[in-house]
C-alpha cells in the first residue's frame, strides 16, 4: 500500500470574507497521480496552491485547518516556506521560462540554493533534463536562450527546473493547457515516468486527461470537495448524480 504523502484535514480557505475552500479532507497518496477536476473558479488552483502556500504571497489569505506532509503541519507559523516550497515544486500553467540560458534556468533554484560546486551543477542540469524527457532535445543548446524552446520544450524546461531541488512532491496546474496534442502527450508521458519518483497533484479541466494520467481523481465544486476516489472508480461508477453530470459534460 502506497503512504499517505498528504494529509488534509478540515481545511478552509477564504480571501478576505470570501471563502474560496469550505473544509476540505483528503489524503494523497505517495508516488501516486492524483488528479483534481472541476469546473473553472471552484477552487482547484487555490487548494494546490496551498500544498506549497503559494496563497501566502496573496493579501488577506486566512486558512484553518491542518495540511500534513509527512506528518508535519506546512501551517504553522514557523514553518520555513522557503525550504517547504523547495520539496514541493510546482509547475504553472503557462510555462514560465526565465530570461536566461536553459542551462541556467534549470540551475537557478540549487545557485539560490548556496550551491556553486559547478560540476555538481552541472550533473544536475543534465540529470535535471534527462528526467523531463528534454536533454537529448537541448544538450548541444544548453547556452542559448531558453525562449528559443517550443512551447512544449519550454514546459518540460520547467518541469526540470522544478525537479532540479529535489522535490518530493510536485504540484502541477494544468501543465498541458496551453500545448499542442502532440506536446500533450509527451508531458502526460513525462508525468506518468515521474510518479515512480514524486508524488504528484495535477489539477486538469481536461477530463480525458485526467482519466488518462491519474490514480486518484478529487472533483471540487464551488470550493468543496464533492468526490474523491480511485481515478477509474470516479470515471466509470461516480457515487454522486453532480460528479457523473460534471464527468459526462452536462455542466462546466
Amino acid at each position: 500500500m502506497h503512504d499517505v504523502k498528504i494529509k488534509v484535514s478540515n481545511f478552509s480557505l477564504s480571501y478576505g470574507d470570501v471563502p474560496a475552500i469550505k473544509n476540505v479532507t483528503m489524503s494523497i497518496k505517495a508516488n501516486r497521480i492524483t488528479g483534481i477536476i472541476g469546473p473553472s473558479g471552484c477552487g482547484k488552483s487555490t487548494f494546490l496552491r496551498a500544498l506549497n502556500r503559494m496563497n501566502d504571497l496573496i493579501l488577506g489569505v486566512r486558512t484553518s485547518g491542518t495540511i500534513l506532509i509527512d506528518s508535519e503541519d506546512i501551517l504553522q507559523k514557523n514553518v520555513d516556506v522557503v525550504h517547504l516550497r523547495r520539496r514541493v515544486g510546482m509547475v504553472f500553467q503557462k510555462s514560465n521560462p526565465f530570461p536566461k540560458t536553459i542551462f541556467e534556468n534549470v540551475a537557478y533554484g540549487l545557485r539560490i540554493g548556496g550551491i556553486k560546486d559547478k560540476a555538481y551543477i552541472e550533473q544536475k542540469v543534465e540529470k535535471s533534463l534527462q528526467a523531463a524527457a528534454l536533454w537529448d532535445e537541448v544538450k548541444d543548446r544548453l547556452h542559448k536562450s531558453a525562449f528559443e524552446l517550443s512551447g512544449g520544450q519550454q514546459q518540460r524546461l520547467c518541469i526540470a527546473r522544478a525537479l532540479a531541488v529535489e522535490p518530493e512532491i510536485l504540484l502541477m496546474d494544468e501543465p498541458a493547457s496551453a500545448l499542442d496534442p502532440l506536446a500533450t502527450l509527451k508531458i502526460e508521458e513525462l508525468i506518468h515516468e515521474l510518479k515512480k519518483k514524486y508524488t504528484i497533484v495535477i489539477v486538469t479541466h481536461n477530463m480525458q486527461q485526467a482519466a488518462r494520467i491519474s490514480d486518484f481523481t478529487a472533483f471540487f465544486m464551488l470550493g468543496e470537495l464533492i468526490e474523491y476516489d480511485v481515478a477509474n472508480i470516479m470515471f466509470t461508477k461516480p457515487r454522486k448524480k453532480i460528479t457523473e453530470d460534471y464527468i459526462t459534460g452536462r455542466f462546466g
